[in-house]
């Protein structure tokens, strides 16, 4: 079992907390691609290895919910362990632990892994002879899988155009970069009365360089927002959803 849990220490700098002194839940979310990243490649199926044979692996959906945040300077440790693997996909599972051992978070995400020319997904159970199902884990993730998000008539509520700090090393929109541009959809006066409970986003089609997107949102709830981001041509990029609870 300790072979098939990744456990990844890290400390809130000061530059990765929003106004509150908390980590950012974009932050968190990049440690979660690292810890997922760093978990693959210390058994055989990172980056790397993979790219090797002209593959990569792409975050398909994440669903996060949080008790709390660490603060600046709070150490957190960030355990990680894949819960099923399929053909075409594989569930990854996360934990947040805050520096008392306390639980504050869980995480659910769902990864494919694609040919980089053709973009189309790679069959997981002939990776490594198929060894990757020899880390799937019994590991509880007490919270619910990501759902099937659903946006009505919504409203335009912002159009930014992506730039080169937006471009990651495959040469499209980092899928953090999309996360913090949800959250800057909402005004801060919201993060000083409210936090966030449980975060969903799940990607659809890629975007690149000079892209405009549009960001759509609908309010389901008093504390549950849906957004979807469009390109240009209306082609939908991804779907988020927020739901905050009052602090």
């Amino acid at each position: 079992m300790e072979n098939k849990i990744g456990s990844y220490e890290f400390v809130v700098e000061p530059f990765h907390t929003d106004f509150s002194g908390h980590l950012m839940l974009s932050v968190l979310g990049n440690h979660f691609l690292n810890c997922a990243g760093f978990h693959a490649s210390e058994r055989g199926f990172g980056m790397g290895t993979i790219n090797e044979a002209n593959y990569t692996w792409v975050l398909s959906r994440l669903a996060v919910e949080l008790t709390e945040l660490p603060a600046q300077y709070e150490k957190f440790t960030v355990q990680t362990w894949v819960e099923n693997v399929y053909r075409l996909f594989t569930d990854r599972n996360f934990a947040v632990t805050a520096q008392d051992g306390r639980q504050i978070g869980y995480a659910r995400s769902i990864w494919a892994m694609i040919d980089m020319d053709t973009r189309k997904p790679a069959d997981l159970l002939t990776l490594h002879d198929g060894n990757i199902v020899d880390y799937i884990c019994d590991e509880p993730c007490p919270i619910d899988k990501p759902s099937r998000i659903k946006l009505g008539e919504g409203q335009l509520v912002d159009t930014l155009t992506m730039r080169y700090c937006d471009i990651d090393i495959n040469g499209h929109v980092n899928s953090i970069r999309y996360i913090e541009h949800i959250l800057d959809l909402f005004p801060i006066h919201i993060y000083k009365e409210k936090r966030i409970r449980r975060f969903e986003i799940a990607y659809v089609t890629e975007s690149y360089f000079g892209d405009q997107l549009t960001f759509y949102r609908e309010q389901s709830c008093d504390d549950e927002y849906h957004i979807e981001i469009r390109k240009q041509n209306n082609e939908v990029v991804c779907r988020s959803k927020v739901i905050f609870e009052r602090i």
